[in-house]
């Protein structure tokens, strides 16, 4: 099955939101401060691609 552009973002969305649901979840998981503060960093960066993300289907479908 073909995916459109919409199709694309919508799971590239899930997926970073995702990201930073494990990235949150792992970084209270370890006692190691620098892998704490790495998947922090990484929850926070996922976090900026999701929203992004939603803000360009926001755009998108407000034009339909």
């Amino acid at each position: 099955m073909e995916m459109n552009d919409m199709d694309i973002l919508k799971k590239k969305l899930l997926d970073a939101q995702e990201m930073v649901r494990d990235y949150e979840m792992f970084s209270k998981q370890t006692d190691d401060n620098e892998i704490r503060n790495a998947f922090k960093q990484f929850a926070e960066e996922s976090g900026f691609q999701a929203s992004k993300m939603q803000a360009m289907i926001d755009k998108y479908e407000g034009l339909k």
